[in-house]
């Protein structure tokens, strides 16, 4: 379970997070959505572990990320907007560094290397340097590192930018075997559609506010969420 209570940031005197509260539970896809400037990437990094936040408190599993950093972070993998990785590596050095730090045993992460690298059509790329991949490439590579460590808690920030429709659809059956596991996916996006038809639950955020929370049937009745959206954003 993700515990949001009462987190606020500031900027020099701007409030990008403005005493947000919600949580996540257990089994549960959960969506994220707001304009670009919005607070999302802030909260998201705070819940990572990226960002030091003013007041309030994130729990995971009801361990406080301030206060127990690390054993919050090994239950977690983020995959960030841009994907960020040490370009000079091979993407299978890269992923084995990844798995190094999560401490995965070889039989584990060679299992899942080659499910994920097979489920992305990245198998025969793995040898090549990252920094001669294209940007869908590249966030194959950070979504492979990501789930080879097999987390409880993903996190994810637009993590279908740059991806081809069958990444998309591919990645998208990952994380329904996951919710079938219990475990939890949060995710951001700007792809409402997609967020309405895969996520159980949404949170909006407008201007470091929390205007909306909840049950995606409940928040959106008979409208679209991108109708809902469109209604909170005027």
């Amino acid at each position: 379970m993700i515990e949001i209570k009462n987190v606020t940031k500031k900027y020099g005197d701007k409030l990008a997070v403005d005493n947000v509260s919600f949580n996540v539970e257990d089994g549960e896809i959960f969506a994220f959505i707001g304009h670009n400037g919005a607070g999302k990437t802030t909260l998201i990094k705070s819940m990572v572990g990226i960002h030091d936040f003013d007041s309030g408190d994130i729990l995971i599993d009801g361990m406080s990320i301030k206060d127990n950093p690390v054993e919050c972070k090994k239950l977690m993998a983020f995959v960030p907007d841009s994907p960020e990785t040490y370009e000079h590596m091979r993407a299978i050095d890269y992923i084995n560094f990844i798995c190094d730090m999560y401490d995965i045993d070889t039989e584990t992460r060679e299992r899942n290397i080659k499910k994920y690298s097979k489920l992305f059509d990245m198998e025969d790329k793995l040898t090549d340097t990252i920094e001669s991949y294209s940007h869908g490439m590249k966030q194959k590579i950070v979504l492979i590192s990501a789930l080879c460590h097999n987390p409880r808690i993903l996190i994810m920030d637009e993590p279908f930018v740059g991806l081809d429709p069958k990444a998309v659809f591919d990645i998208k059956e990952v994380l329904n075997e996951m919710i079938k596991e219990k475990k939890i996916v949060f995710y951001s996006t700007h792809i409402l559609d997609v967020a309405e038809k895969l996520c159980s639950k949404v949170a909006i955020i407008k201007n470091g506010k929390l205007v909306k929370s909840g049950d995606m049937k409940k928040i959106k009745g008979d409208k679209s969420l991108e109708k809902v959206f469109m209604e909170l954003e005027k």
